[in-house]
This record gives structure tokens, sequence and C-alpha cells, in this order.
């Protein structure tokens, strides 16, 4: 892959070799962001969880304290007062049966989260294949399958995240953006890994975090110790 004039010139500042502190680390994440539009600070997390085995799957959500610095369009299925509650709670899109249609039928995508009521889910789950592989789907563990709607869209637009394994049993989520200040992404940091942490598997043998990276979206990944974050 070949690589631009600014990201080896960001990526000469970065030792590969080494393992960093968080706080060094994101710093030079930070300074590592020289795009021209305001890039996303992400985190990787490599587990020695084997997400094959339903007890060492890892999902759930935590808010951030400093938000990711992205507005997200919230998706409310509910019916009756609930649909006036996502609405007051500032959802961006909110209604019933009506809606399954425009996603399958006309491809209509133009959300970020969705959140159902659990009597909306039979519903919903007609929308597996599509909402499914875009990570999109409703889910308990999440909090997106709740009967507060009021709390679950504030926690969303108030930088509520979302981290699960991936088919390589790794977890990408974002952090905030290059234009926050060190603290707040290390604040944000933290919380993560405090959920992560907590979300480990009783069964797991062996390492949890193999390997954490900290990167901005175009430019080289930061190594963090993983000794250092348990």
């Amino acid at each position: 892959m070949k690589r631009g004039k600014k990201y080896l010139e960001a990526a000469k500042s970065i030792d590969r070799a080494t393992l960093y502190d968080p706080a060094e680390a994101i710093g030079l994440a930070k300074k590592a962001a020289v795009a021209k539009f305001d890039e996303t600070i992400e985190v990787h997390i490599r587990t020695g969880c084997d997400g094959r085995h339903a007890d060492q799957q890892i999902r759930g959500a935590v808010v951030l304290p400093h938000g990711t610095g992205k507005a997200v369009k919230v998706l409310v299925f509910a019916k009756g007062t609930k649909l006036d509650e996502a609405q007051a709670a500032g959802a961006d899109f909110v209604g019933g049966e009506e809606l399954i249609p425009k996603i399958q039928n006309e491809g209509w995508l133009d959300f970020d989260v969705v959140v159902a009521t659990p009597d909306m889910m039979g519903v919903v789950g007609r929308l597996g294949r599509v909402l499914g592989p875009k990570g999109l789907m409703p889910n308990p563990k999440a909090g997106t399958v709740t009967m507060d709607v009021t709390k679950a869209v504030n926690d969303i637009k108030a930088g509520k995240i979302e981290y699960r394994l991936d088919k390589a049993n790794i977890i990408h989520v974002p952090i905030g953006k290059a234009s926050f200040s060190e603290e707040q992404l290390a604040d944000n940091f933290q919380t993560l890994i405090d959920a992560v942490n907590k979300a480990k598997p009783a069964t797991l043998k062996g390492q949890y975090m193999k390997s954490v990276s900290v990167a901005p979206t175009m430019g080289p990944g930061v190594k963090i110790n993983p000794l250092k974050l348990v």
C-alpha cells in the first residue's frame, strides 16, 4: 500500500517497536492527524477471546465523558406514547411498521443508531438482513432495546459508543476527534478501557488484551503497553 507524504512524515515521530504509555500515545496520535479534516481518533484492541464461543463474546456500550465529536442520528422504533417520548428526547426519526419498506425496499439508511422498544422487536427483526451486517440491529446488551427511550436517546446523543468483537476478535472504537484536547481523549480512552476490562469473560484463559493501539483516521497507529491497562 502506497503511503502519502504526510503519513510518512507523521510516522517518523512514532517508534513502531515501542509500547507507549496511554497519555504519550494519545499525544502522538493527535500530532499524527495531519489530514485536511478533523480526523477521528480510534482505539483498536486485539483480545485473546475466541468470539466463536458464546461465553467469550464481548458486546456492550459506554457513554464517553466528552462524547465522540460526531453528531449522531438516532432512529427509534416505538408505538403509542413512546413515540412522543422519543421525539421529545431528540430522536431524529421516529416510527413503526411504516418505516420497514422504506429501509427494505428504498435502501434508506440515513441514521447511525437504531433504538427499539421490546414490543417492536418483532417488526424490527424483519430488517435483520439489512441492519445486521451494518451493526445497526438494536441489542439489549448495548442498551438499544429498552422501554426507557428517553435515556437511550440522551445517552447516544451524549456520546454513547458500542464496543464488540469483530471476526478477528478485535474491538474498534472511536474515542473522539483530533481537535479534542489530550485530556479529553485520555478521559474517553480510560472510560472505554474500564468498560472493556469489566466485560472480560470469566472463562478466558491467558492474556485478555493482547495489543492496544490508538490511531487517527488517516494516520499511523501508536502502540500502547496493554499490561498497564489491566
